[in-house]
């Protein structure tokens, strides 16, 4: 519990700091990101839960990185992390998870993620900012890539890689669960496109 208590803490100081660099206010902060103000004052105060889909929204809003949002100041020059110490962000209904491993630094970041689809699981992303580019690497199984509603068949030892500026997809497919490695490049700063 008090490991949540802390995560919690880490990620409201850490919306509220960005927040504060992009000089939004809670109002604007809620009407760019899609999040309630509530939702929002709830969350600088380190309560409530947030699910993943309001994070991304939040850390697409802000030009930040979801892992950006979480985490605490760095600790050495290199950073080593097991995938089993880190909590799934997203869990799905047959057993998939996504683990956000980490996010490098400087003013173009990349996450790296790890992820894992059971046979028929679906998880449905919302187009990020302007200027994402998302790469995906199958590491065994057999993946269905949806990008602006083309589907797209991804196997064991491929690559793909598209604009996460349009609606996509990642599903399960095969008889076995599909694992993944997931890079997500975000442009420098806050784009024209979240002060629309």
């Amino acid at each position: 519990m008090a490991e949540t208590e802390a995560a919690l803490r880490t990620l409201a100081h850490n919306v509220r700091a960005a927040r504060t660099r992009a000089g939004l206010t809670l109002d604007e902060l809620g009407r760019r990101a899609k999040v309630s103000k509530g939702a929002l004052v709830a969350l600088e105060r380190a309560q409530g839960n947030p699910n993943f889909a309001t994070l991304v929204r939040l850390a697409d809003t802000l030009g930040i990185s979801v892992s950006a949002l979480m985490e605490g100041p760095a600790e050495g020059r290199v950073r080593i992390v097991s995938a089993d110490a880190l909590m799934p962000l997203w869990a799905g209904q047959q057993g998939g998870e996504a683990r956000l491993m980490l996010t490098t630094s400087g003013p173009s970041p990349v996450e790296i993620w790890r992820w894992r689809l059971e046979p028929g699981e679906e998880y449905p992303s919302h187009p990020h900012q302007a200027g994402v580019v998302e790469t995906v690497s199958v590491t065994a199984g057999t993946m269905i890539l949806v990008v602006d509603g083309t589907e797209h068949t991804v196997t064991t030892g491929q690559t793909a890689t598209f604009d996460g500026d349009t609606p996509h997809a990642y599903r399960g497919a095969g008889t076995g669960p599909c694992h993944l490695i997931m890079t997500v490049h975000i442009p420098p700063g806050p784009t024209a496109s979240a002060a629309n």
